[in-house]
């Protein structure tokens, strides 16, 4: 089966395609809705299928900051019919994201993290394009806000004085967890006051699978006066899980998480991961 992306239309003559998204954003594990309309060309395609693609621009230490298409995930929506010359045809879809898909706004703000959806039909007889890397041309902008227990553990880190200074997606796995995504969202925080010493930044993922949250917490210290005479400025990771209806004091949660990782760090080496029993595990470190 051969693709035709269309960015609109695959060339004179031939189909278009609109791909229309339900408004407002929508969020992990949730259903992305909307439409798929085509309008026929001047001569009658047989669709083998219409297909769905989502894309994420990650981070690559060789493109110069700009960013990589990823595609992430993959829906057959329709086909196996004839669109004739100038029909209109509508093609209605509701389709899961991924748990893992990245968060691109917070409280109304838009992130630095850049998601689309592209369409692609599988029609008889035409030539499939040259790859191309570039993660914007004819792509639907995909909105994606965080989840209840994302929104209240990220709440707690605002209130106890955390800053959120980043919130890139970054290649890669974090080794000792479920991930499934080849790239993940960290997002950079400045840290609270009372760690300010001690701490340089603290990189927050999320994990998010049907039964819960892995939040991952790294703490990227600071290059002097730390314990046992390291000024290297080395990193400590953990893990600890929550789910997704949890109600807990998340302030207080947040706060025993960043003091149990820095103490940690601090007197057993920067470069050890911790956990616990319970909710609490840990993970050897990204991979």
């Amino acid at each position: 089966m051969v693709f035709k992306r269309l960015l609109g239309s695959p060339g004179v003559g031939g189909p278009s395609v609109d791909t229309v998204l339900e408004p407002g954003p929508v969020r992990p594990g949730g259903t992305l809705a909307g439409q798929v309309r085509l309008v026929g060309g001047d001569t009658a395609f047989d669709v083998e299928q219409v297909a769905l693609e989502l894309v994420a621009r990650v981070r690559d230490g060789e493109d110069g900051g700009r960013g990589v298409a990823v595609p992430f995930e993959r829906f057959a929506i329709g086909g196996g019919f004839r669109l004739d010359e100038g029909e209109a045809r509508t093609v209605p879809f509701g389709v899961t994201l991924p748990w893992e898909t990245p968060v691109t706004e917070l409280d109304g703000r838009e992130l630095d993290v850049r998601l689309g959806v592209r369409t692609e039909l599988a029609v008889a007889g035409t030539q499939a394009p040259e790859a191309d890397n570039d993660p914007d041309p004819g792509l639907d902008p995909l909105g994606v806000g965080p989840l209840p227990a994302q929104e209240a553990i990220l709440g707690a880190f605002r209130q106890l004085g955390y800053g959120l200074r980043s919130a890139g997606l970054e290649h890669g796995r974090i080794g000792g967890t479920g991930q499934r995504l080849p790239f993940h969202q960290e997002m950079g925080l400045t840290p609270a006051p009372s760690y300010a010493d001690r701490v340089e930044e603290i990189e927050l993922t999320f994990l998010t699978h049907p039964g819960g949250i892995d939040v991952v917490l790294e703490a990227d210290k600071r290059g002097a006066g730390n314990a046992g005479g390291d000024d290297t400025g080395h990193d400590a990771l953990s893990r600890f899980t929550v789910g997704h209806d949890d109600a807990r004091d998340w302030a207080t949660e947040v706060d025993g998480w960043v003091r149990e990782l820095v103490e940690h760090r601090e007197a057993y080496g920067s470069d050890s991961a911790y956990g616990h029993g319970g909710p609490h595990s840990s993970g050897p470190g990204l991979g």
